[in-house]
């Protein structure tokens, strides 16, 4: 029962990343690519477990989640203003613009299996997620995001299957086809389903959830909650395949009835719609536990679940998505927003939590061993090629050039990010 409660415990991290963005994400991989690029679902779903058990093994041992162990790693001065500045500045505008692309995404998506007014379905999931904020602690939301992980992946699976994809096509898909790094399009696709899985407010929302916890059980509840989260991706990704032309949500469930019968148009809208919820609720948690972590006090009232500054950052959050989806702006551009903070924040958090995570002095024999930190930096590498690549492409649609060779530039992005990761663990360790 113990290891049941701690899967219940860690799905709220499945249920935080597998949103509308990473639906559309995948969907729209497999209409284009096929089933080619599972590879780089099931890359993200280990890099997502390296920098979560980082996180959990760092508030298991130390009692403290990641946004306190950074205020009291740089409690002053120009990195007490650098952390504040980009971590909590950037996770909170993150997780603004992650929220905006949940409500828009989720009510779109739902549209496929109501009928109703598009406003009032938008109305409805903000209120859904803001009564599951109001329910009660982060652990209690957390296991109630076990429901919508629950009917999310019932409703992609279902469909997956009845599509009936060919097992050998899949099975390649599980390795990277050796000239793929020439063809830009699916480098992109990489990049983006990396960059749509390994959220980094998720890193702050994993921590709290792992106070309380032992190890072994934080790493079993996790393990399970991320191979859940990467199967119903993979999913998605297959139902994706049955679409040819241009995604949006309409044209993919107009194809799924014609092929499976207006119920696989139904059971799409429902996973949509419970992606788009449970997205909707974590997305402010996450915000609500940063901004405690970097500018609260251990026990002063206000900051509790129930206390007013704690709510008022949620509820923010929360009212920045519905007046995005009340102004009825298309989902996409507020998903590519948030995919450019999570692609320029992922690389400064990821080497946060590893300078942490080689603290001999507060993490004792849990500190990090040669294994961990060749993992860690692997990760760091491939999300200083995702920032970096993020960032350039942003500059390039403002400035008017092109993104370089990606066969030069992704390698070169991934190279800095290892040195910058190997210079951090080497000065922690001394």
């Amino acid at each position: 029962m113990k290891r049941l409660g701690s899967i219940l415990l860690w799905s709220a991290i499945a249920a935080a990343f597998i949103g509308p963005g990473t639906v559309t994400v995948a969907a729209s991989t497999g209409a284009s690519l096929g089933p080619a690029l599972l590879w780089a679902i099931l890359f993200s779903g280990i890099a997502t477990f390296t920098l979560q058990e980082f996180a959990g093994r760092l508030a298991v041992t130390t009692g403290d989640d990641l946004a306190t162990v950074l205020q009291r790693r740089y409690p002053t001065g120009f990195a007490r203003l650098a952390t504040v500045t980009l971590v909590g500045g950037a996770i909170l505008l993150g997780c603004a613009a992650y929220e905006a692309g949940n409500i828009l995404g989720g009510a779109g998506g739902a549209m496929l299996a109501l009928d109703a007014p598009r406003g009032a379905v938008t109305l409805g999931l903000a209120l859904a997620a803001g009564a599951l904020l109001l329910a009660g602690s982060p652990q209690f939301v957390a296991r109630l995001m076990a429901a919508f992980v629950a009917l999310m992946g019932a409703g992609f699976l279902l469909v997956a299957v009845s599509l009936a994809p060919a097992i050998g096509p899949l099975v390649a898909g599980l390795m990277p086809e050796p000239g793929f790094a020439d063809d830009s399009a699916a480098l992109l696709a990489v990049l983006a389903l990396v960059g749509t899985t390994v959220v980094p407010y998720n890193l702050f929302l994993g921590a709290a959830l792992a106070r309380g916890q032992g190890l072994g059980d934080m790493r079993f509840g996790l393990a399970v909650a991320v191979a859940i989260g990467v199967l119903i991706t993979a999913a998605v990704l297959v139902v994706g395949t049955a679409l040819v032309g241009e995604f949006s949500f309409p044209a993919l469930g107009d194809v799924l009835a014609d092929r499976l019968g207006p119920w696989a148009r139904t059971g799409v809208g429902i996973g949509l719609l419970a992606a788009g919820v449970s997205s909707a609720v974590t997305a402010p948690l996450a915000a609500a536990l940063t901004a405690r972590g970097l500018f609260g006090v251990p026990g002063e009232p206000h900051w509790r679940a129930d206390g007013w500054r704690f709510r008022a950052v949620w509820a923010g959050i929360l009212l920045v998505g519905l007046g995005f989806g009340l102004a009825d702006i298309r989902p996409a551009p507020a998903i590519l927003a948030a995919q450019a903070f999570n692609g320029a924040l992922l690389p400064l958090v990821a080497l946060f939590l590893l300078a942490a995570m080689n603290d001999a002095a507060a993490l004792g024999g849990h500190a990090n061993g040669l294994l961990a930190n060749a993992f860690g930096m692997l990760v760091v590498g491939v999300a200083t090629m995702l920032g970096l690549t993020a960032l350039t492409r942003a500059a390039g649609t403002l400035f008017g050039f092109g993104l370089p060779a990606p066969g030069i530039i992704l390698p070169a992005f991934a190279v800095i990010g290892v040195f910058a990761a190997r210079a951090v663990t080497r000065r922690e360790m001394r």
